[in-house]
């Protein structure tokens, strides 16, 4: 909710795709914990990646890859779930994301 009141971004969808992409930009692998209920937002994976679905699957199998996490469902989705996780953590925890242009211009850091 806090990210939704500060950015103005309405759809949960969009902003776990930032919050991901976050989570994925770091080079350090998220803390292995226990999933649970991580949060309470709930969406079909065809929600969360739309028309970028197969591109959001193959990069999450291709960090399991570089992270040498073999690629099974299982491990697969936990994955996701942990990067999603800490991806929400990170944006919610810093200041740059106060605002919509805030958001945007962490995408745009070299």
């Amino acid at each position: 909710m806090t990210l939704k009141r500060r950015t103005g971004i309405k759809n949960w969808n969009v902003l776990c795709r930032w919050a991901l992409c976050a989570s994925l930009a770091e080079p350090s692998m998220p803390a292995d914990q226990p999933i649970g209920t991580l949060s309470n937002v709930e969406m079909s994976w065809a929600t969360f990646g739309g028309q970028s679905a197969d591109l959001y699957t193959a990069i999450i199998q291709a960090r399991c890859d570089t992270d040498g996490i073999p690629q099974t469902p299982d491990n697969l989705a936990k994955q996701f779930r942990l990067h999603l996780h800490r991806g929400i953590t990170y944006l919610v925890g810093t200041e740059d994301t106060k605002t919509l242009s805030g958001l945007i211009a962490l995408a745009v850091q070299p």
